[in-house]
C-alpha cells in the first residue's frame, strides 16, 4: 500500500479529489510527475509514492497504446500524446504501441455497442495514417530518451492460444473484470458485449507484460477509460514475473459545456492534415470557450506555466490574446510554422471587415465536374457534401434562418442552383455556414 500519498488506485471508484491533489502538489520529488500533475494530467495512479521514486532516481521507459481504428487520431487522443512528449522532455524514453493486433477485437471502453471488426488491410492502412502524427511531437531513435515505435501484432498474431489459457488465463478474475466501469456499464444498460470484446483487456494487460520483458517497460499511460484495462496489466506482471509495474490515467476532457473534446459541430478534430484542413484545426482552438483557455493551455502546449497564468487572468476581449496563443502553439506542434502563418492569412481573409482579397486555398473543398455546373447543381447538396451541414434537410434551415451565403451574399433560395457563372475568379464558388465556417467548391 501507499503509505506516503495516503491512496493505492487499484479500484475504478477511488479517484484523487480536488483537495488531495492540492495537497500532494509538493509531495513530488521527479520533475515529470511534478509538471504533469501541475498541468492537470493526473487523474488516477498506481502506487504513486514508488513511481515517484523509480523517476526521481532515473529515466524509466513507459508506453501508451494506441488502436488503429481510423486513419487518424483526434484531438481527444492528443492529451495522450503529450503525456508522452512530457516524458520524453524529463529524459524517460516512450514507447508508442500501435494496436493493430488488439484492433481485430475492439476495446469495449467507453462505448455502447460493439466497434465494427476492420480487415488486417484496412487496419495496415490506419497504422500508416496514425505513425504520420507521432514524429511531430516525438523525437525517435535508440538513445535513451528516443521515443521507439513498436505494433501488438508483433507478439499477438503468433500466440497459441490452449497454452495463452493455461499460462495467462488463470490470474485474471471473471468477477473482478465484471466490476470495471466499461464492462459494468454495458451490462447495467443490457447492450451486447460479446465475449472477442471481452478478451481485449486480458491481451491489453499482456501486452504490458512483454513491453516489461523485453523493453523494460514500467509505466503504462492512458484516459481515465483505460483504468481497468491498465490495471490487469499492473497485476498481471506482479502476478506471472514478481514485478512491481504502474499505472497513470489522465482525466477525461469535456469542454465547459460538457461536450467530448476532440468532437466539434461539423465532426472529428483529426491531427492528420488529409482529413482536416490546418485552418480547420487552427480555428477550432481559437474558438475556445473563455473558461477552457487556461486548462487546454496546460495540456495542449508546451507554454511555460508562469505565462499561462498571465493569459488566463486576461478578461473580456483581452481573452482573445490568449486564445490566439492557444491557437498558435497548437498548430504549430501538429502542422508546423507555415501552417500557422496560413491559417492566420486565412482567417484575415475571412473576418477581417474589409479585408484584402487574399488566397483561400486553406480552407477545406470539394471538386465537381464541369458537366455538374453546366447542368446546374443545387446549393443545398454543395453545402451537404463540403460537410457544412449533415444533410439537404440541414442546409434548406440554414438558408431560411439567413445563416447560408455563397460567395459571401445571402441566400434565400432554398432552390437556388449553381452554375459556371457563379465561379470566382473561374476558380471556386465560397461557401459559407454562419460567420466562421467556410468551404470551397471548386472545378474537378
Amino acid at each position: 500500500m501507499c503509505r506516503r500519498f495516503e491512496f493505492y488506485t487499484l479500484k475504478e471508484d477511488e479517484y484523487i479529489s480536488i483537495e488531495f491533489k492540492k495537497k500532494i502538489r509538493h509531495m513530488f520529488k521527479s520533475p515529470y510527475l511534478q509538471e504533469v500533475h501541475e498541468r492537470g494530467f493526473i487523474h488516477q495512479g498506481t502506487n504513486l509514492e514508488e513511481l515517484d521514486a523509480q523517476m526521481f532516481k532515473g529515466p524509466i521507459t513507459a508506453y501508451i497504446g494506441f488502436d488503429a481504428t481510423a486513419t487518424s487520431l483526434h484531438v481527444g487522443n492528443l492529451i495522450q500524446i503529450m503525456q508522452l512528449r512530457l516524458l520524453q522532455k524529463h529524459g524517460h524514453k516512450p514507447l508508442v504501441l500501435m494496436g493493430d493486433g488488439t484492433t481485430r477485437i475492439g476495446d469495449p471502453s467507453g462505448k455502447d455497442a460493439s466497434r465494427q471488426l476492420l480487415t488486417p488491410e484496412k487496419i495496415d492502412q490506419n497504422v500508416a495514417g496514425i505513425q504520420k502524427i507521432f514524429s511531430k511531437y516525438l523525437t525517435f531513435g535508440e538513445g535513451k530518451s528516443e521515443a521507439k515505435m513498436l505494433k501488438n501484432s508483433e507478439w499477438l498474431l503468433s500466440l497459441n492460444y490452449l497454452e495463452f489459457l493455461r499460462d495467462y488465463g488463470r490470474h485474471f478474475s471473471i468477477n473482478r473484470m465484471l466490476s470495471f466501469e466499461s464492462v459494468k456499464l454495458r451490462l447495467e444498460r443490457e447492450q451486447t458485449l460479446s465475449f472477442l470484446e471481452f478478451n481485449y483487456m486480458i491481451l491489453q494487460a499482456y501486452d504490458f507484460l512483454e513491453l516489461n520483458r523485453h523493453f523494460g517497460c514500467v509505466l503504462q499511460l492512458g484516459g481515465s477509460d483505460q483504468w481497468g484495462n491498465i490495471v490487469n496489466g499492473v497485476e498481471l506482471t506482479r502476478r506471472v514475473d514478481a514485478k512491481e509495474v504502474f499505472g497513470l490515467t489522465a482525466p477525461l476532457i469535456t469542454t465547459a459545456d460538457g461536450k467530448k473534446m476532440g468532437k466539434s459541430v461539423e465532426g472529428a478534430i483529426w491531427l492528420n492534415e488529409g482529413e482536416l484542413s490546418t485552418f480547420e484545426f487552427w480555428q477550432f482552438w481559437r474558438n475556445t470557450q473563455d473558461a477552457d483557455v487556461g486548462r487546454f493551455l496546460r495540456l495542449y502546449t508546451d507554454i511555460a506555466l508562469d505565462e499561462i497564468v498571465r493569459l488566463e487572468k486576461l478578461e473580456g476581449a483581452d481573452i482573445n490574446e490568449a486564445k490566439v496563443i492557444l491557437a498558435d502553439a497548437a498548430t504549430q506542434l501538429c502542422h508546423g510554422d507555415r501552417a500557422v502563418i496560413q491559417a492566420k492569412e486565412t482567417a484575415k481573409t475571412l473576418f477581417a471587415p474589409g479585408g484584402a482579397s487574399q488566397s483561400l486555398d486553406n480552407l477545406p473543398f470539394i471538386k465537381i465536374s464541369q458537366n455538374d455546373l453546366n447542368a446546374g447543381i443545387l446549393a443545398i447538396e454543395l453545402f451537404n457534401q463540403t460537410g457544412l451541414v449533415k444533410s439537404n434537410g440541414e442546409a434548406r434551415r440554414l438558408i431560411r434562418g439567413g445563416g447560408a451565403k455563397i460567395n459571401d451574399r445571402i441566400i434565400s433560395d432554398e432552390n437556388m442552383k449553381m452554375f459556371e457563372s457563379d465561379l470566382q475568379e473561374n476558380v471556386y464558388i465560397k461557401l459559407s455556414a454562419g460567420k466562421k465556417r467556410h468551404a470551397l467548391v471548386k472545378l474537378r
